[in-house]
């Protein structure tokens, strides 16, 4: 799959089948569309190009307002490929391009600079400046460009209610990740690198993975139960933290850390995905480090109860406090990337 940050050069702009959206979290809804996209690309002998945005539009019109987010972009990619896109265009929403009239987005978009040849949208798109372009608009400017337009109608779960962003963002924020799960059709999890920290986890006992969170409002946060790929050859037990860290740094950063259960080695600059599998309990700040360690000593003895269940073998053991593991850390200073 290639990416494009804003539109491709000449050579790149081959026809395709679009869709346009901000596709976050990629959830059944999405895969669904992306799945008749793909059908109608191979039926014409063209690729599957989609574009995205960033940032997301209601980020750029109410930063403080807008929603959290369900996915970093490197996720959203990511999950477009395993969808079977081949190309995706990641435009920079700002006020030129939110201000183009529909008639303009068609014709600098979709006519000159995607050479799209099939369209298709969701049932809520719209296009331009003040949204004012819909699938009728759009239909009309296809057959005076030379391009076909589809829409899909929503995608509802077995009970009838809607499958979208804004309700696997509602599951997420609530923690109830077998919602999630359920609209997704897939584990909810976050991708990153691992970076250095001040090593305080190692400290109390708990050595953690860090990766930094892009985004200041993160969809979930709390502790969990989790599962780590990328490490070793098979996914890897822990109990993770994603949120402000309240007890050891009030900057306001965000920061997901991973304890992994009985694994030592050397993890930095690792692209890692951590599959968040159950919600233990919400942040807190606690009055000391000596709390916190209990609190992380519960949440610990709660993940290895788990997966004991599921057949899980974990071993017991937790690093002891000044262990000198490495590849792991806590830090009160990372910053956002």
């Amino acid at each position: 799959m290639r990416v494009f940050r804003g539109l491709p050069n000449a050579e790149s702009r081959a026809p395709c089948a679009l869709t346009i959206g901000n596709f976050d979290g990629v959830h059944r809804g999405h895969q669904a569309l992306l799945a008749r996209v793909r059908a109608a690309a191979d039926a014409r002998g063209l690729p599957v190009c989609v574009m995205t945005f960033e940032p997301h539009p209601r980020e750029f019109f109410n930063p403080a307002g807008a929603p959290p987010r369900i996915a970093m972009l490197r996720d959203k990619l990511e999950a477009l490929r395993m969808n079977g896109v081949d190309r995706v265009v990641v435009e920079h929403f700002n006020h030129t391009f939110a201000s183009q009239t529909p008639d303009a987005f068609v014709e600098r978009i979709i006519v000159n600079g995607l050479h799209a040849r099939w369209v298709m949208i969701g049932d809520d798109f719209r296009y331009g400046a003040k949204r004012a372009g819909d699938f009728a608009s759009l239909q009309a400017a296809g057959a005076q460009h030379g391009f076909e337009v589809e829409q899909m109608a929503t995608v509802a779960d077995p009970s009838g209610a809607r499958i979208s962003s804004s309700g696997v963002r509602a599951s997420l924020i609530a923690g109830d990740l077998d919602a999630a799960r359920s609209a997704l059709g897939r584990d909810y999890a976050i991708s990153g690198h691992v970076v250095h920290g001040l090593k305080l986890g190692r400290d109390l006992g708990f050595p953690t993975l860090n990766l930094p969170i892009a985004h200041k409002r993160p969809a979930l946060s709390g502790i969990f139960i989790v599962r780590v790929h990328g490490i070793g050859p098979e996914p890897l037990p822990g109990v993770a933290s994603l949120g402000l860290r309240p007890t050891v740094d009030d900057s306001g950063r965000v920061l997901l850390e991973v304890h992994l259960l009985d694994w030592h080695g050397n993890a930095y600059g690792k692209l890692v995905r951590v599959e968040f599998l159950k919600k233990l309990r919400d942040e807190e700040k606690f009055v000391d480090l000596e709390t916190l360690t209990a609190a992380i000593a519960r949440d610990v003895a709660h993940a290895r109860e788990y997966f004991a269940a599921l057949g899980v073998a974990t071993g017991g053991t937790d690093a002891a406090p000044g262990s000198r593991t490495t590849g792991f850390s806590t830090s009160a200073t990372d910053r956002i990337r």
